[in-house]
């Protein structure tokens, strides 16, 4: 008995398909489209000669062969060669149909990936942040994957065996009688229905299996990914025995998929062979009667095993196609997936004249129970640098992601020079803001390759000017490879220190007016801190600065301090004038200053 089917395996199909249909015949590629019209003349010049010219051509053999003298032999010999010339016509023009649609398939893929991997990161931070990337990029590998197989089988196996069966068909009707056609009939009806359900039964074993399969792909890309954290709590072991439990679900999956096809296969094939003999019987009985010939059992014989061929594979295409719809449909539901925050209608580029920011009563929540921010009023003036501190989840790091508008607001709004942020382009927006987190995160590639990502086509004297300004230019020319030396998965080859330069170095070269250090040094020691401070300090002057930070003193020096509390200000003034309140700012500077004093005494 089936069990029940998953939502995945109840995808309806023809939508799916509908949708996928642009990717076969591409309004924008006539070259394409050719080729596609090649390929089916190729299909049509394929079928007529595999029913036309074998078949016929092995029944004229045996009937000379049974009735005729033997000095036909000539005539024989020639039908047999003509009948082998016949298949390899066959085997022909399939392999040009496969070369001439090659191109089809590949345009057709290259198009979905490039389609989906733009929205993704089009898509919000939120979506990132719960979504497993491990678990997205299979969702997206076997969608893509199946655009090329779906293209294949739709043209080249579904539509081929179609008109094979009508040929066929006419062939009985005029040749043995209409009860063949009915037989043959019944026989494709019978066989196309068991498919179906045996199919759908196994679709839904599929794709149990697929998201288990899915499940511990996502969960040793999580697991590789953070092995320092692995390390760190000696859990080695822990998970390897999680990956092996994962791994011994999706093969229990596999096992049970796999015994499913073994019944479909035996339920195929009795249905064929249960034809084959009734057909053969038949003419063999007209044949015993008068009314056939030796050469007729030979054609019927022929006719249905070469049908027999592409319904043997039409099982397989039904179930790859259903598995292709329920990947696609997977896939297309990433690309249906809105974009959180869109630029609104008519949203004109940021033209920053100096570079003035202003929350002005910004409230904002990540959940709606829960509000973050709760009428901020902030104005930094060109130029300045503010610093905003406050205990944990007080809504300093949001700030900064607000302002690079990863989120839209609750209420209030956010101007630069005047300018509401919501009303601009988000390219114009980012363009114009430069950020060193305090978790930087490299790409696997080359130092300068890191470094010239700030800008697009930033040359090589762009690259080496932005790694003098971050102070790492002495660390890069000592290296052996330069800036050619490659930093490593999220570039855990560098120390904290080198990473953060680099940081610092991407940023110049992108040389943006408003400048975010979100706690920039707070994951570095004190040595390396005070020389990357020095960096920043430097980095600062000239452009509108934000400065997150935990350890108060890196901000010192700030024209500003902002101080959080609960998702509002509490106090803003310069240093000096907030130690002489002796409000927060100045509680958390002295205890601040006793855990260094201790640590200090303690060495």
């Amino acid at each position: 008995m089936p069990p029940a089917r998953s939502a995945g395996a109840d995808r309806p199909l023809w939508p799916t398909l509908r949708r996928f249909l642009p990717y076969l015949w591409p309004a924008d590629a006539p070259t394409l489209k050719a080729r596609i019209v090649g390929a089916m003349g190729f299909v049509l010049c394929s079928k007529l000669v595999q029913v036309y010219g074998a078949p016929f051509a092995l029944q004229g053999a045996v009937d000379r062969m049974a009735s005729g003298p033997r000095d036909a032999v000539s005539l024989v010999v020639l039908l047999v060669i003509g009948y082998a010339a016949a298949r390899l016509g066959t085997v022909l023009f399939d392999n040009l149909r496969n070369a001439v649609f090659e191109r089809v398939g590949q345009d057709a893929t290259r198009r979905l990936a490039a389609q989906v991997f733009r929205h993704l990161h089009n898509l919000s931070l939120r979506f990132h942040l719960e979504r497993r990337t491990g678990a997205v990029t299979k969702v997206v590998e076997r969608g893509t994957k199946s655009i090329d197989t779906m293209l294949y089988f739709l043209l080249f196996n579904i539509a081929p065996t179609i008109l094979e069966l009508g040929l066929v068909l006419g062939i009985f009707a005029t040749r043995f009688g209409w009860w063949l056609v009915a037989g043959t009939l019944a026989m494709v009806v019978v066989y196309i229905a068991f498919t179906r359900w045996v199919t759908d039964w196994r679709a839904a074993l599929r794709e149990r299996m697929n998201d288990l399969d899915s499940g511990a792909v996502a969960h040793a890309v999580d697991s590789l990914l953070n092995f320092e954290t692995v390390k760190y709590f000696n859990a080695e072991d822990r998970e390897a025995a999680r990956y092996a439990k994962a791994v011994g679900a999706y093969a229990d999956a596999a096992v049970k998929s796999e015994n499913s096809l073994a019944w479909l296969n035996v339920g195929q094939a009795t249905i064929t062979n249960v034809m084959l003999a009734a057909g053969m019987a038949l003419v063999a009985y007209g044949w015993a009667a008068g009314r056939f010939t030796a050469g007729d059992v030979v054609l019927v014989s022929t006719l249905l095993a070469q049908l027999f061929r592409p319904l043997d594979l039409l099982g397989m295409v039904y179930r790859t196609v259903k598995q292709g719809a329920i990947d696609m449909g997977a896939m297309f539901d990433l690309i249906d997936t809105p974009a959180e925050v869109q630029d609104a209608p008519g949203a004109a580029p940021l033209q920053v004249s100096s570079g003035q920011v202003r929350f002005e009563d910004v409230r904002f929540a990540y959940d709606p129970d829960r509000e973050i921010l709760k009428g901020i009023d902030l104005d930094i003036p060109a130029g300045a640098t503010v610093a905003v501190v406050g205990p944990s989840g007080a809504g300093k790091s949001t700030l900064a992601r607000i302002l690079y508008r990863f989120y839209d607001l609750t209420g209030g709004r956010v101007t630069i020079d005047g300018q509401d942020i919501a009303a601009v382009t988000q390219t114009s927006l980012r363009a114009a803001i430069g950020i060193v987190p305090q978790d930087t995160v490299l790409f696997n590639e080359t130092i300068g390759y890191n470094i010239a990502y700030g800008r697009e086509g930033a040359s090589e004297d762009d690259i080496a000017a932005a790694a003098r300004g971050a102070a790492i230019a002495p660390f890069i020319q000592a290296l052996p490879d330069g800036f050619d030396t490659r930093v490593g998965e999220r570039g855990l080859k560098l120390s904290g220190g080198e990473k953060q330069r680099v940081a610092i170095a991407r940023t110049l070269v992108k040389d943006p007016p408003i400048l975010i250090l979100d706690e920039a040094t707070s994951a570095l020691d004190s040595r390396t801190e005070a020389e990357i401070q020095a960096t920043l300090e430097t980095i600062e002057q000239g452009r509108t600065t934000i400065v997150i930070a935990h350890r108060l003193s890196t901000i010192v020096h700030a024209d500003r301090i902002v101080v959080l509390e609960a998702g509002r200000i509490a106090e803003q003034g310069t240093h000096a004038e907030l130690l002489r309140a002796g409000k927060l700012y100045a509680e958390m500077w002295a205890r601040q200053a006793a855990e260094q004093d201790a640590a200090l005494a303690a060495e």
